[in-house]
């Protein structure tokens, strides 16, 4: 794709699962695709090898004068790849660090160990929030010089639309006029928090009976979380809405009184800023990123990690005080349109790619 003064081509592995893909988005934008059938998530040692030789007899026919790569796995095969065919410029951006505090120990030595050998030979490191950066450095992945903090951006303007039809979709869903909605957007995948949320659900109707529990996404977890719901004689007000395109997130969103991202690991998560930029309040746990998006009680609310109680505290409030959350809406949507919109991070990745051609040509 030529986009000002770059060709871009993407080069990804086949979309497979139930969690969702961008690879039909990046087709109607006119993208050049370059799909591997070898790249998955999961390791493999003989395919992530054969992912490797083809990610570099891609780099040796195209002769990129950057690579930029994404993603943990990605990240180490796409750098050793593209170190190997003499690329002069390597980038690769931290969404969520492999290692953390709910991995296995041998699994995060590992991690550590690849990560830092792989950024050896990295000339710039993005990560999604400062945080990331400090887990990193503290790792001794790499020197702090190394890392450049750039929030993952995006399209604002769907999410600051405010003529959604919230009417249609609830009567969808069967969900009256007066209920609230409390929603979550996440992959069913383990980490993301479902039992904690849904053992708040039981606090939280007995305060707010009427309130509704909207899920949003698919994954591998997905039969486990509906198992817990209905273990928990909770499946008349809770909602699985299954994986919905990403054009009508939005409007699932505009459907919710307040969105809980109950995550136990992520960089930044996109659902928090794209929430906020739909002037919802969003009750999210404190780690990782979430600090440097939410300022606690004002733009919303934030809460330690695999709390329960807590979580369903500032939901009842929320929910039973609605202009105490507008307010916090608003707040939150100003703070966030002045740091997410995908304009801004483009601007500051040209700039990077700039100075690191800059010391490439010297």
């Amino acid at each position: 794709m030529q986009s000002g003064r770059y060709e871009v081509t993407l080069v990804t592995g086949p979309a497979i699962g139930p969690e969702g893909e961008l690879i039909e988005q990046a087709r109607a934008w006119g993208v050049p695709l370059e799909i591997i059938p070898e790249m998955r998530r999961e390791i493999n040692p003989l395919r992530d090898w054969r992912s490797v030789a083809a990610i570099r007899a891609f780099i040796a026919g195209r002769k990129p004068q950057i690579v930029h790569t994404h993603s943990s796995k990605a990240g180490i095969i796409g750098r050793y790849a593209a170190r190997k065919e003499h690329v002069p410029v390597i980038v690769h951006s931290i969404h969520g660090l492999p290692f953390h505090r709910y991995e296995k120990p041998w699994n995060n030595w590992l991690y550590r160990e690849l990560e830092t050998r792989a950024a050896e030979h990295t000339d710039a490191i993005v990560c999604v929030a400062d945080a990331m950066t400090a887990a990193a450095v503290d790792a001794g992945v790499a020197a702090a010089s190394k890392f450049r903090t750039i929030y993952s951006g995006m399209d604002v303007e769907p999410f600051l639309r405010r003529d959604y039809d919230t009417g249609a979709l609830k009567r969808h869903f069967g969900i009256r006029a007066d209920e609230p909605v409390v929603g979550k957007v996440a992959r069913l995948a383990p980490l993301k928090g479902y039992e904690f949320v849904i053992r708040a659900m039981q606090e939280i109707l007995l305060h707010v009976p009427k309130a509704k529990f909207l899920f949003v996404g698919d994954g591998p977890a997905a039969v486990d979380i509906r198992r817990q719901v209905y273990g928990a004689g909770l499946q008349n007000h809770v909602i699985f809405a299954g994986l919905v395109p990403a054009s009508l997130v939005p409007t699932y969103i505009a459907l919710m009184d307040v969105v809980v991202h109950a995550s136990l690991r992520e960089g930044l998560a996109r659902v928090i800023p794209q929430a906020m930029l739909m002037e919802k309040p969003v009750i999210a746990y404190n780690l990782d990123g979430t600090p440097e998006a939410i300022e606690d009680g004002v733009t919303g609310c934030i809460v330690p990690p695999e709390s329960v109680h807590e979580l369903a505290l500032k939901a009842v409030d929320l929910l039973q005080h609605p202009a105490k959350a507008r307010e916090m809406g608003r707040r939150g949507m100003e703070f966030a349109r002045a740091r997410f919109d995908a304009r801004l991070m483009v601007e500051q990745i040209d700039a990077l790619y700039q100075e690191l051609m800059k010391k490439v040509q010297s």
